[in-house]
């Protein structure tokens, strides 16, 4: 991703057609997750049957290269946590390889009261640990009119 950022050429693009095929978007639902069973095949599915409509890989890439703006705002975007504290709850999968789980905690360094939960899951915490997950954010949520 970081070389596609830097050269937006063909070829750093192709490198990451990969992504979007279908042994991709499995493994975005599985890795990480300890009982598989959990994963409703219909999502991944769903996922797959978007991301494969005709001019839709040209859409992602071009998504792909916008996160590169990204980084450049990661130190505006820390220094407002730092300064407005935020309520901030964070939801995370400790087995995710995309979004690992030192960015969860980072947010606990900017943000003193942030509550941090990294459940054992993958990238999508929701799909495998729905109830856990719907707990954790009602009582936040149920936190903020106190």
């Amino acid at each position: 991703m970081r070389a596609y950022w830097a050269d937006p050429s063909q070829a750093n693009g192709d490198a990451l057609r990969g992504l979007l095929t279908r042994e991709a978007t499995h493994w975005q639902y599985t890795h990480g997750v300890p009982d598989t069973s959990l994963v409703n095949p219909d999502n991944e599915a769903f996922d797959q049957a978007l991301l494969d409509r005709p001019g839709n890989q040209e859409i992602q890439l071009a998504l792909f290269l916008d996160y590169g703006v990204n980084p450049g705002h990661y130190p505006a975007w820390q220094d407002y946590l730092r300064t407005q504290q935020p309520p901030l709850l964070a939801v995370w999968g400790r087995n995710d390889e995309i979004f690992g789980p030192d960015g969860a905690r980072a947010y606990a360094r900017d943000v003193k009261q942030a509550r941090i939960h990294l459940l054992d899951a993958g990238h999508f915490p929701l799909t495998t640990r729905l109830k856990q997950s719907a707990a954790l954010i009602r009582d936040f949520l149920r936190g903020l009119s106190d």
